[in-house]
């Protein structure tokens, strides 16, 4: 059986919402649809002290090795080779000093290298910092100093915005729409909670409800084609 364009839309409708449910499962992804989204934001504690969770309406921004920018809400940060990556390996924007533009959050090359970072953690400001370890050779003790990387970086974009989100919660904006840039605690972003984590803003019951009616909605169109098949094919015959 040939899809119609109706049924091809049927199944195109079928995909967008299995990839809601898939999102439902994803912290801090939003769903393609409004109808599933959850009514408010929620965070749970974690003992990560690389997770965050970012201020409501706010998004974390994220590069790719060929510097493509996307942003989250996913907080679910760690290291990799001494930089700040998000959960699918992303670098995590920040800025060093005052005026700069996002860049890198990354660690001392020599520290890394060495083994000399402990504690790596993100404060309310947004400050990225770890404590270095190091022996000194003449006394033998252990010296520790505190060692400040650099704030994450923070966007917020105009009212009405809509981002297009993916599956593993990055959101891409639209063309031509520029976001504001901020760090945490400053005059117009509100401060980072550190070790929490987000929840997916899609409803899990909600985006199974309607991934059950695309289906429903599919088999009625499929029903309805083979009958009106079977009914040309009865004509047929009669005609014959």
């Amino acid at each position: 059986m040939f899809l119609n364009a109706a049924m091809g839309a049927a199944l195109d409708r079928i995909a967008e919402r299995a990839a809601d449910v898939r999102r439902a499962f994803t912290p801090g992804a939003t769903p393609q649809h409004d109808d599933v989204a959850s009514s408010a934001s929620a965070s749970d504690f974690t003992l990560d002290p690389l997770a965050v969770s970012a201020p409501e309406g706010t998004y974390f921004v994220t590069r790719d090795e060929r510097g493509n920018l996307a942003y989250t809400r996913d907080g679910s940060f760690a290291m990799r080779a001494g930089a700040l990556v998000d959960r699918q390996g992303r670098i995590v924007c920040g800025v060093r000093m005052a005026g700069d533009g996002p860049q890198a959050l990354q660690a001392d090359a020599v520290d890394a290298a060495l083994g000399r970072v402990a504690e790596p953690h993100i404060e309310r400001d947004g400050t990225f910092v770890y404590r270095r370890e190091a022996l000194d050779p003449r006394s033998g003790s252990r010296e520790s100093q505190r060692v400040i990387v650099g704030r994450i970086v923070l966007a917020r974009f105009p009212a009405g915005t809509r981002l297009r989100s993916s599956d593993t919660g990055e959101s891409l904006a639209p063309p031509a729409i520029e976001p504001q840039l901020g760090i945490p605690g400053d005059s117009n972003f509100a401060p980072v909670i550190p070790m929490r984590r987000d929840r997916s803003r899609v409803d899990i019951d909600q985006s199974l409800i309607k991934l059950k009616d695309a289906y429903l909605a599919f088999d009625a169109l499929q029903a309805a084609a083979a009958a009106n098949t079977h009914l040309g094919k009865t004509v047929m015959d009669i005609v014959k």
